[in-house]
């Protein structure tokens, strides 16, 4: 068999198995069968091109060879263009594209299983088939270069939108492979033969499918194209292989027959031939096999108690290394270390660490007691023993190596290790009588590995149950604490519930006395007693005005008691909220005569009758006019406003006094809290009244008017909705209105 054709089957077995292998990914993938239809046809054109150069086959056969050859090349490229319309990412072509490309698929194929294009077997020269070149050659050349343009275009255009490196990268490969395979079999196959007139770099066609190959294997394996990096590198690692072996084969054949032994040509031949070469790389692959047969024959006899020292420790590390349980990690480590050496038992004896007992294993069914262990310590410490083995103690010696002998005698001890952290004995770990022969050096060896492994182990253990405990004794912190809270939050209901039900009671029972007091005293006022001086009559305002905040007072204390306990309703009701402010207003004249306050008020003329609750508006207005003569500088004016604003009600309250501190304003209506300047300067106010006129106006449906600069003054007020709260005969009118308008 020639040379040339066992490479260009081994190239063509690659390229199907490369195809499979992308293709078995996912059947039904496009890309999948795509990439292997292109990896069949360009294996069709390797062969049919290597069996048009054979010299032997006739020139019937060398041109039919040649013809698919020329087609099947044009093929290669098209299923390489028709790729990058779905590689890295789908594109559909143009319908008038699809048109083109169709029609010059087949007009090159047609013209290239004709002589015209593929020409015809001419003569041998020199081994090589000499062939004429077609005369509409130039036409296939043309036709080959579209499809390889618009391949090297679809993914010049992949590569410049966006897509992600790894895509990037993958197309910028799969570009030079095919272009790349492209243009070196033009030149292998046309350029080259045209231009010197010798067929001669024909046969070197291959290397064009060759190059592809490697590149595409190249991009699976360092930017898993496909994803089937493993399978394909092993397999393209084989073929490498069996082509590296073929070719020293070889040329050693060829220098020792023509060289040292200067064999006839028939011998070389021979000697070189493909099925020689074939059978010694067939025993060179079978000979591992054998081998290893042969391995597991003689460790299974004379080697049964051999193990691998490496597979040994890194199973036994991976192992400890996930487990956080102390008693559990010992007991596999015994139990695993005993098994790998053959060992009768195995055993750990692990007393102090930190100076407190933890874990002790039996030894036959029966504890090590704290005497002996004590007595191997003193051992181990005096002769700085870093392990002991029973047989190698001789009963000659002194007196403490014969108690110890005796000792792990009695204990059928066979080896004792001790276990240390920083030179500290915390334990050891035993084992019984070797199960077949001794333990030898490397058993002894890999356990003072393991013994330090088995320190971190236990260490970490120790550290998670550490962790475990003190979780454990938080919890039950938090439980205990939770429990406390409850009682606490429990009393603490009922000492709110107690404090409700007795600023209700006490409001209640205030409110009689108050209003009898202020009955005297508008009698007394009123001469209903006689006539009373100037000096007197201010007094009594005084008083009057005292009582009269005295029973809002007491009226913002039950309101917030039925806020908590569920009872504050509102009962609207027509009302005239002009007259009612007007009259709060009139309420409020003496106290503010007193500051040295006028009230600005001039009621609007045909303001609606809205459904309000009469007495808690009442409370709003008082609160909000109340809070402006006290926190207002003497000497100046109040501004009260009440006027319709499209389809809302507003009153508003202005006053020039200390305002609100911006940080403190988010607050203001919060129940209890007042600014830190209100509380300098009016030490005895509640803080309820402003909570209590947000709650009534939101009861409203209405919106909190707020606005303050510190030192400069404040506006408080409310937005109401009209629609929502005027009466029916309001409302009428109040339509007729917008009509008009």
């Amino acid at each position: 068999m020639d040379l040339g054709l066992v490479i260009a089957l081994t190239t063509t077995v690659v390229n199907i198995a490369l195809g499979a292998f992308v293709l078995l990914q996912d059947v039904k993938s496009k890309i999948g069968r795509v990439f292997a239809m292109t990896m069949v046809v360009a294996s069709a054109w390797v062969i049919s091109a290597s069996i048009s150069e054979l010299p032997d086959v006739g020139f019937v056969t060398n041109n039919m060879a040649n013809a698919i050859a020329f087609a099947t090349g044009y093929l290669v490229i098209v299923c390489a263009m028709i790729f990058t319309y779905i590689f890295p990412v789908t594109k559909q072509p143009r319908k008038s594209t699809v048109v083109l490309l169709l029609a010059a698929s087949i007009v090159n194929v047609s013209l290239s299983l004709t002589p015209l294009v593929s020409g015809a077997a001419d003569k041998v020269a020199d081994g090589v088939v000499e062939f004429t070149i077609g005369s509409l050659v130039w036409i296939y050349v043309i036709l080959f270069m579209l499809p390889l343009g618009v391949l090297a275009r679809n993914l010049f255009s992949r590569m410049r939108r966006g897509i992600a490196v790894r895509q990037r990268q993958q197309a910028r490969l799969v570009l030079i492979a095919f272009v790349g395979t492209a243009l070196l079999g033009i030149i292998l196959n046309l350029v080259i033969p045209t231009v010197t007139g010798s067929w001669q770099s024909s046969q070197f066609g291959p290397l064009a499918i060759i190059f592809m190959t490697a590149l595409l294997v190249y991009a699976m394996e360092r930017h898993g194209l496909f994803d089937i990096k493993r399978a394909v590198i092993r397999t393209f690692n084989y073929i490498l292989t069996l082509l590296t072996l073929g070719f020293i084969y070889y040329a050693i054949a060829f220098l020792i027959s023509n060289i040292v032994l200067h064999a006839s040509a028939d011998n070389i031949s021979s000697a070189v031939s493909p099925l020689n070469i074939t059978l010694a790389l067939l025993l060179a692959f079978v000979f591992q096999p054998i081998k290893r047969f042969f391995d597991r024959i003689t460790n299974f006899v004379f080697y049964r108690d051999t193990y691998s020292e490496n597979e040994f420790f890194a199973r036994l590390t991976h192992t400890l290394s996930t487990m956080t349980d102390l008693s559990s990690l010992l007991h596999y480590a015994s139990t695993e270390i005993s098994k790998t050496v053959k060992a009768s038992f195995g055993a750990f004896l692990v007393y102090r660490i930190d100076e407190r007992p933890l874990y002790m294993s039996t030894v036959r069914g029966k504890a090590i007691p704290q005497q002996d262990a004590k007595a191997l310590d003193a051992y181990v410490t005096a002769h700085g023993a870093n392990v002991l083995i029973t047989n190698e103690l001789s009963p000659n010696d002194e007196t403490d190596s014969r108690e110890i002998k005796r000792l792990l005698i009695g204990h059928r001890i066979a080896l004792a290790l001790p276990i240390k952290q920083d030179d500290l004995i915390i334990g050891y770990f035993f084992l019984g009588e070797h199960l077949s022969s001794e333990y030898t050096r490397s058993d002894i060896g890999a356990l003072q590995t393991v013994a330090n492994e088995l320190v971190i182990a236990m260490e970490n253990a120790l550290s998670i149950q550490a962790v475990r405990d003190l979780n454990a004794t938080l919890q039950q912190r938090v439980d205990n604490a939770t429990r406390e809270l409850r009682a606490s939050n429990s009393q603490l209901r009922r000492l709110d519930k107690a404090k409700d039900d007795f600023i209700s009671m006490a409001s209640h029972q205030l409110r009689t006395p108050l209003t009898s007091v202020k009955g005297y005293i508008s009698m007394v006022r009123e001469g209903d007693v006689g006539k009373i001086t100037k000096s007197q009559d201010q007094m009594l305002g005084e008083a009057f005005a005292s009582s009269e905040r005295m029973v809002h007072l007491i009226n913002d204390f039950l309101n917030v008691s039925r806020l908590q306990t569920g009872k504050f309703l509102v009962d609207k009701r027509p009302v005239d909220l002009a007259k009612v402010i007007e009259q709060e207003l009139d309420s409020l004249v003496t106290n503010a005569k007193s500051r040295n306050l006028v009230f600005t008020y001039t009621p609007p003329k045909d303001f609606p009758i809205l459904n309000l609750d009469e007495d808690k508006m009442r409370q709003v207005i008082m609160n909000f006019s109340d809070n402006a003569i006290y926190y207002s500088t003497e000497g100046t004016k109040v501004k009260v406003k009440l006027a319709v604003q499209g389809k809302e009600a507003v009153f508003t309250v202005t006053d020039t006094g200390i305002g609100v501190p911006r940080a403190e304003q988010s607050q203001l209506f919060s129940k209890f809290y007042r600014a830190s300047n209100a509380r300098r300067q009016r030490p005895d106010g509640t803080g309820v009244g402003l909570y209590l006129a947000k709650i009534v106006i939101d009861a409203h449906d209405g919106k909190v008017v707020f606005e303050s600069v510190e030192g400069k003054g404040s506006t408080f007020g409310f937005r109401l909705p009209i629609e929502e709260l005027a009466t029916v005969r309001d409302a009428n009118n109040l339509d007729d209105k917008n009509n008009k308008d």
